[in-house]
């Protein structure tokens, strides 16, 4: 999953939220180095991950993608979603989505010494322009331009947008059927670390 949906599925905990938007930039080991709320966030990335990678409707979406893309399919499906979950957002959160971002980036402002120095020179530029673009196709056109150039190698990221316009419905409808399913595995994943 992408940014948006990593966000949505941290529940109510300010420090899991900021563990969970940790998650890419943290490899390796988690005992010892950090606090248990982000502890607790960054294992919510991975079972996050970990479950949409396993899961038949995010293979199904991956299959939609032309085999050129390769590996990045599943880069481009991560962003798809991140779409239709800012698009439909009504549907999925409990505040508008402008001022769950707002939300946030307080959040990871107030904790911006604990983030990898990787996504706090990301932070400004992902609160204040990816994530509140997410909703416009136009708005992740630019987002996989970026990340192509940002890569160090060749790559077709940037031709992504054009793959989400020709399969756009049966896309949107394997997230409709998808994103339950995940909501439900986060928050049960959630209850059970902290009971």
């Amino acid at each position: 999953m992408n940014f948006l949906a990593h966000l949505a599925l941290s529940g109510e905990v300010p420090e899991t939220l900021v563990g969970n938007l940790m998650g890419d930039f943290v490899k390796g080991r988690l005992e010892g180095r950090f606090p248990p709320g982000i502890r607790l966030g960054i294992e919510l990335h991975r079972k996050i991950d970990s479950f949409a990678g396993q899961n038949e409707l995010f293979i199904r979406s991956k299959q939609r993608i032309d085999a050129r893309f390769g590996l990045y399919r599943g880069v481009l499906v991560d962003l798809y979603y991140d779409h239709f979950l800012a698009l439909n957002w009504q549907d999925y959160g409990r505040l508008p989505l402008q001022r769950f971002i707002d939300n946030a980036s307080a959040i990871l402002e107030e904790h911006r010494e604990m983030l990898p120095e990787r996504l706090q020179l990301r932070l400004a530029e992902l609160f204040s322009d990816w994530l509140p673009s997410y909703r416009e196709l136009d708005g992740i056109d630019r987002v996989l331009k970026r990340m192509s150039a940002r890569l160090k190698r060749a790559n077709p990221l940037g031709d992504g947008a054009s793959e989400l316009k020709s399969h756009y419905g049966a896309l949107e409808e394997d997230f409709r059927r998808f994103f339950p399913q995940l909501r439900a595995y986060a928050a049960d994943f959630r209850r059970e670390k902290v009971c």
